[in-house]
């Protein structure tokens, strides 16, 4: 590629014009402490009201707070200092609340941090815009629009999102992937050219067309979905606390009968007994911790170097049943080299170099200059002006390109058939020759290019990829759990069937346009599939956009990045079996905390009835031999705010998920949380009533 020229020195280059640079990624020095105050405020009605569990406990604890400034509000409460009692039920609740809110605040603490960290990224940023008459200005980087072009050096930290146009650079990304290493920026390499804000060029320059307006860009994306996690329901959060809303309500419906039958028994029911066994029948636990399940879960996707741009995509990757695999840069490395030029048809070496050379002049992929630097070495030189040429431009459709010259001459290359297609080129012993060497590069998992000169076939380009390492044992783990693997490609179907074989995939589609892609999603969702796609290419887009996840490579273009609703920084495909463990952790151990939930209230109903109607035939039922219904009450209370400290370290940390044998964590569940929600708080229960009997609190 031709140097770039320096555009003319701006007037404004001066270190001290140029933002400072943020020392190091964000910290979690503090966060404990910030969770701490977060978590009272966490008290507002607006927030309490968006979880109708604890939101139940919240008027649970006004009415105590009440009915400890006037006890006998509901009539004459026994016992020597009903305000003590009553105030110490309001605390206990208080700190249930309050304990649910901190492992919320907790969570979000590094979330908040890094949307901080990368809000003064883009703050104060300036921008070197330049004109079309080459002139350079400096503007704020709020003030680009999409379609703008600017000019970066190194030193300059990249104002916004941007495809290179000129130039090539090593960008430093570490303060979006945390990678040190820099990488490599060019303009024409589909895996190359995509800048993104808020990066830093560390030598040489580059020319860049802004690709996202100003709340636009990737940074924009991610400060704005960090800023929400905790307002963001996912669906199957949202159906979860519709459920707790519906177990609350037929709660409260059991407690208010008990009034009834407390009269018909002529039990004396204090209101605050009544509120007390409402709170522990509630499924307080997965009510404080569901939404610390998520957020935790999206931190863990963070610290993987990968961006979810909706928290329900996560979820999703732990109920997809089918992974539609892009080849080129997903599967193998993509960016493929000219390895050799086999001549045909009676052609020299030097006479194919010297086409391939002509038909890949305007070609600034990162194939088609491999394909310039091999015939070069071959001793191929340009002998006419490049400016009275034409590019043919590649397209899907054709899947040619190449260039006319001013004496009317085309040269081109491109796939095989469609190159024989152009040349009528089917027929005759070079016909054979052409497919013969097809089926030996295609066989190798190579990709064959013909160059033709008018209707003259010169020969076969080898273009070279390289699988990534890995790939196959990690797509094994998935077919393990049902998830069924398929590649889209349009490599011809030799090539694509190599390949399949090597990473073990059964199913594959070649030669397909982007169309095909689309309709083969649309086609696996009429099916009721969950489809994922991973892609990193232009073509991918409408598939990436369609699929219930499309998981994009840092290395794509802007557009596929807009298209996806995860964005992996180390454009690792394989990456998608750890998206895919996170998201079923959510569902086990959302279940888990559901089941034990459920099955503490039995425990916990078994422990205070009796103490509630003492006196009838039900105290005989008191096998805990608890103390008296003060201690009971007590207890109990205590042990459901606790229950949420003991399961906080299970919502932020989850469970590691069994590829092998996915059902025996499902058994697993059926017994600790199943048979222990039962026995646990009734262990718990008679241990704190104890305590509390033996210091004298109650």
């Amino acid at each position: 590629m031709q140097s770039l020229k320096s555009p003319p020195s701006p007037p404004m280059r001066s270190r001290d014009r140029r933002p400072p640079r943020p020392r190091s990624q964000p910290t979690v020095r503090n966060s404990y402490l910030l969770a701490v105050v977060d978590a009272f405020w966490q008290f507002n009605p607006k927030a309490v009201t968006q979880n109708p569990v604890m939101f139940l406990v919240f008027v649970a604890m006004l009415v105590m707070l009440v009915l400890t400034v006037q006890p006998s509000l509901f009539g004459h409460i026994p016992g020597n200092h009903p305000r003590l009692y009553n105030g110490l039920i309001c605390g206990i609740l208080f700190f249930t609340i309050w304990l649910a809110n901190l492992t919320q605040s907790i969570a979000s603490g590094r979330s908040k941090a890094k949307a901080k960290y990368l809000q003064s990224l883009k703050n104060h940023l300036v921008a070197k815009k330049l004109a079309a008459d080459g002139s350079i200005s400096e503007v704020p980087a709020d003030s680009l629009r999409c379609g703008d072009t600017i000019y970066a050096i190194a030193g300059d930290v990249i104002p916004c999102d941007g495809e290179v146009t000129m130039g090539t650079a090593s960008v430093d990304e570490s303060s979006i992937t945390g990678e040190s290493v820099p990488i490599l920026k060019e303009a024409g390499a589909d895996s190359a050219s995509s800048v993104t804000g808020g990066t830093r060029i560390i030598a040489d320059e580059l020319i860049i067309r802004v690709t996202a307006n100003p709340g636009e860009g990737f940074i924009d994306r991610v400060i704005a979905l960090l800023a929400a996690k905790k307002s963001a329901k996912t669906p199957n959060e949202i159906f979860i606390t519709v459920l707790l809303g519906l177990f609350s309500c037929i709660f409260l419906l059991v407690t208010t009968t008990l009034v009834a039958w407390a009269i018909y028994l002529q039990v004396p029911l204090t209101v605050p007994s009544l509120i007390a066994l409402l709170v522990s029948l509630l499924p307080t636990t997965i009510a404080g911790l569901m939404t610390t399940v998520r957020i935790a879960a999206i931190e863990r996707v963070t610290q993987l170097n990968a961006i979810a741009t909706s928290a329900s995509s996560v979820e999703i990757c732990g109920e997809i049943n089918t992974l539609v695999l892009d080849k080129t840069g997903t599967i193998t490395q993509g960016n493929r080299q000219a390895e050799e030029f086999i001549p045909i048809n009676g052609h020299s070496l030097p006479e194919l170099a010297q086409a391939a050379l002509i038909a890949s002049l305007f070609d600034d992929t990162t194939e088609g200059k491999s394909i310039v630097r091999l015939a070069q070495r071959l001793g191929a030189t340009i002998d006419f002006d490049p400016k009275y040429a034409q590019a043919i431009p590649f397209s899907r459709e054709t899947r040619i390109s190449g260039t006319n010259l001013a004496n009317g001459i085309t040269v081109y290359k491109g796939a095989v058939n469609a190159i024989q297609e152009f040349t009528r080129f089917y027929h005759g012993t070079a016909a054979t020759e052409l497919e013969s060497i097809y089926q030996r590069i295609s066989e190798q998992g190579g990709t064959p290019l013909a160059v033709a000169i008018d209707n003259d076939v010169y020969g076969v380009i080898y273009l070279k990829d390289i699988i990534k390492p890995g790939i196959r044992d990690r797509l094994a783990k998935l077919r393990q759990i049902g998830v069924r693997v398929m590649m889209v490609t349009g490599d011809n179907a030799i090539t694509a069937g190599v390949i399949a074989h090597m990473v073990g995939i059964d199913d594959f589609v070649a030669e397909a346009t982007p169309a095909d892609k689309f309709a083969l999603i649309q086609s696996e969702q009429a099916a009721g599939k969950i489809v994922a796609m991973v892609g990193d290419g232009n073509d991918d887009t409408p598939a990436l956009a369609q699929a219930n996840v499309g998981l994009a490579m840092n290395t794509g273009t802007p557009a596929v990045k807009q298209a996806a609703s995860i964005i992996d920084l180390d454009s690792n495909p394989t990456k998608i079996i750890n998206l895919v463990e996170i998201g079923k952790q959510i569902i086990t151990t959302r279940a888990a905390l559901i089941l034990f939930s459920l099955t503490n209230d039995i425990g916990k109903y078994l422990a205070m009835m009796p103490m509630i109607f003492v006196g009838t035939n039900l105290q005989g039922l008191n096998f805990l031999r608890l103390g008296s219904l003060n201690s009971t009450i007590f207890a109990t209370l205590i042990y459901n705010a606790l229950a949420i400290i003991f399961l906080s370290p299970l919502a932020f940390t989850a469970f590691n998920f069994p590829w092998d044998n996915p059902n025996k964590l499902q058994q697993c569940h059926l017994i600790i949380f199943g048979f222990g929600g039962i026995i646990t708080p009734l262990i718990l229960i008679k241990l704190l009533d104890l305590i509390l009997t033996a210091v004298g609190v109650v």
